[in-house]
């Protein structure tokens, strides 16, 4: 996906882990300003070190970009410090809802402000409850006593306060009710149309991606296997197989099906 208006540009990136372990082979991916963009895949497939290696994270883990570049706002960001990368409006929501579990709600949110350019705490916890009125009535409670779906608003929540310009968010959905999903994902597209948030969403349930997420890229083993709008992409019979578990008829596939599918993708072939 070409476009001038990409907020963020991974151009062909290979990623190491303790200098031996190739993770990443030639990743490309471009996020339009003020846009969406998904990144698909199975457990292990490298989306997470993909979030990580634009945040500036790769470095806590003995991770590195060893070849190609990650640019944003058209500055070279890829060999910076993640404290630097964070200041200058990348913040990454980490998959597993990390809250300070001994801090309230609101004490979680606040952590979040010392990033802020503009205005005052206040205003920025009032933003955060306009979006999250639940949280308003949880901020006094400790967050490790909060239900799941809470807490991962939390660390959203936590996110917006540091007026970002692009949040990478990783697996949102994991472990909460359909229920709470569906809540936080139209908050999510709410933050990125009202408030121009640019995002990067990595999510292994494809179908919910692609209803939020305009663009995605498939990813496979460490590489961009495909890349196409959403609706393209769930229409494609790989993707339908594969990632949606539809057959042609549109039934659900079994188990043994999806197994023996994993052996002939045909952009493996």
């Amino acid at each position: 996906m070409e476009t001038p208006e990409a907020i963020l540009k991974i151009k062909n990136i290979e990623v190491k882990y303790h200098e031996v372990i190739l993770v990443l082979k030639g990743v490309s991916i471009e996020v339009p300003k003020a846009g969406i963009v998904a990144l698909l895949g199975a457990n292990g497939a490298g989306k997470s070190t993909t979030l990580k290696a634009v945040s500036g994270l790769l470095k806590v883990e003995d991770g590195e970009v060893t070849d190609g570049g990650i640019e944003f706002e058209g500055q070279m960001i890829h060999h910076e410090h993640a404290a630097k990368i964070a200041k200058m409006g990348i913040v990454q929501v980490i998959e597993g809802r990390k809250v300070f579990e001994h801090l309230t709600v609101e004490e979680n949110l606040k952590v979040g402000a010392h990033l802020r350019k503009t205005g005052s705490v206040k205003d920025k916890l009032e933003l955060v409850y306009h979006y999250f009125p639940r949280l308003r009535q949880k901020r006094n409670e400790t967050a490790g006593f909060v239900s799941g779906g809470e807490q991962q608003m939390t660390v959203v929540g936590r996110a917006l306060m540091t007026e970002p310009k692009l949040v990478l968010l990783d697996e949102p959905s994991m472990g909460l009710a359909p229920m709470l999903i569906h809540e936080i994902f139209n908050i999510v597209t709410e933050l990125n149309q009202e408030e121009k948030i640019s995002i990067l969403l990595v999510e292994q349930n494809a179908k919910l991606a692609l209803n939020v997420a305009p663009y995605a890229y498939v990813m496979e083993t460490g590489r961009i296997v495909m890349d196409d709008t959403a609706e393209k992409l769930s229409q494609n019979e790989d993707i339908k197989d594969f990632y949606l578990g539809l057959t042609d008829k549109g039934g659900r596939k079994s188990f043994r099906e999806v197994k023996h599918y994993k052996r002939r993708k045909r952009w493996l072939g």
